[in-house]
């Protein structure tokens, strides 16, 4: 069976980024991330509704890593590594499957720049490679095409369009399951 047993969080760098554990210091920026309709557009949570509730999620996500139930990093430009503009990470590992779900969003500054392509292409290699991951899904608005267009530069299939099983804010929505098998598996 997969297990995720880090000593330390695992720091990534590409060419322009470091991909870092989560702070409180990010908290306000992650904040006005996810009360901004343009990042969240796609994103069908609720919007947080305080520094204090950003705060549990960095907890959330820094415990999830000790236990090892997800592995969820900070973007951020090797120029100035104190400044969060994104995030990219793993969620619902299901180890008995060696399978975990993707996710990403980016500061709307650094759209159409590269960015999620390069720290998805690390993240995904990260998976494969250290994380010794079979399958990598992602779950996707249907209307998100910028997010599609990604997945499917990255060799992702999709693998399934499923009606209406998702509740968000008094909808039904739909949903698009994308997967990207390990080459080396």
């Amino acid at each position: 069976m997969l297990t995720l047993n880090f000593t330390k969080f695992p720091v990534l760098e590409t060419e322009r980024l470091i991909l870092r554990e989560h702070s409180f210091s990010d908290a306000e920026t992650l904040y006005a991330m996810r009360t901004d309709e343009r990042v969240m557009k796609y994103i069908d949570r609720e919007r947080p509704a305080d520094l204090l509730t950003i705060k549990t999620i960095i907890t959330k996500f820094n415990e999830g890593f000790e236990n090892g139930n997800n592995l969820a990093w900070i973007i951020v430009l090797k120029e100035n590594p104190e400044q969060m503009i994104g995030t990219v990470g793993f969620w619902q590992t299901d180890y008995a499957n060696h399978r975990a779900e993707i996710g990403y969003m980016l500061h709307p500054d650094f759209w159409r720049k590269g960015i999620i392509t390069e720290a998805l292409k690390k993240a995904i290699d990260f998976g494969f490679e250290t994380m010794n991951l079979h399958t990598i899904k992602a779950n996707i608005n249907t209307g998100n095409e910028a997010s599609r267009q990604i997945l499917i530069k990255h060799g992702f299939v999709k693998e399934a369009l499923f009606k209406q099983d998702y509740y968000f804010k008094g909808k039904f929505l739909d949903s698009e399951i994308y997967g990207l098998i390990n080459p080396n598996h």
